[in-house]
């Protein structure tokens, strides 16, 4: 057992000759919302993937929800999934279900989960929390990129799982679906306090969210620690990355 929710212990991943983290190290405890951030292919996925066995590391132990999962085997994995679960940045949604079906699919035969009626009361519960009620009966392929992420969060939520893994969930959607998204997940925070990890480059989703950050550069944590501290930090390259974000709205309004 561990003190900490989730954490890596110096965890390295290569994909033949492409070494994707190098000695990685972090913590998160019960309750937080962890931010890692970083530039496009420095493994900020692969973190994710690596959590719930999707992946397994070279190198490293990692621990999941205060154990050592380590050269857990899939069945094992199964039974930590279900107390962490991840939302895909494609949605992962069942093309052939609708909206609510979609919804109710984790609950659908499982021991526990109640009758029908109770079930179809859970479906109503979160589709509200997520303000997708009025696209119960629409398939995915009917649905924005944004509104499939809602989706895809109440889903999530469905089996009431202890944390939430979240795979860039404002990319390739326009600013003011980022910005519900972004609100949606602060009142998640708020309202359940789930443990969770947001895979983002979206700075200002971050700072939103963050109880603590974690930068990767080149497959290596270069910072971490609480937003307020990565705003004062004076490396270069950390302030460079946040000063480009911030000029991105800037930018988009003089378009």
């Amino acid at each position: 057992m561990s003190g900490h929710y989730l954490e890596f212990k110096n965890v390295s991943k290569s994909f033949g000759d492409n070494s994707v983290l190098k000695d990685v190290s972090f913590f998160v405890d019960q309750g937080e919302t962890a931010v890692i951030m970083g530039r496009s292919g420095v493994g900020k996925s692969v973190a994710l993937k690596l959590l719930l066995g999707f992946l397994e590391p070279d190198e490293g132990r990692i621990v999941v929800a205060g154990q050592d999962v380590t050269g857990f085997n899939e069945t094992q994995f199964a039974a930590i999934r279900r107390r962490v679960t991840m939302v895909f940045q494609s949605g992962a949604l069942f093309d052939s279900l609708t909206v609510a079906e979609n919804v109710a699919f984790p609950l659908v035969g499982r021991s526990g989960a109640g009758s029908p009626e109770e079930i179809d009361r859970r479906v109503t519960e979160l589709l509200d929390m997520l303000e997708v009620t009025e696209f119960a009966d629409h398939l995915p392929a009917d649905l924005s990129t944004g509104t499939k992420r809602a989706v895809a969060i109440a889903r999530a939520l469905a089996e009431e799982p202890e944390a939430i893994l979240y795979d860039e969930p404002t990319t390739m959607v326009d600013p003011l679906m980022a910005g519900h998204i972004s609100d949606l997940i602060l009142k998640l925070k708020k309202t359940l306090r789930k443990t969770s990890i947001v895979v983002t480059h979206d700075t200002h989703l971050g700072k939103k969210l963050a109880d603590r950050a974690i930068f990767l550069q080149e497959g290596r944590v270069s910072f971490f620690g609480t937003w307020k501290e990565l705003e004062a930090s004076q490396d270069p390259f950390l302030r460079n990355f946040l000063l480009q974000d911030e000029l991105i709205p800037a930018l988009d309004a003089t378009a």
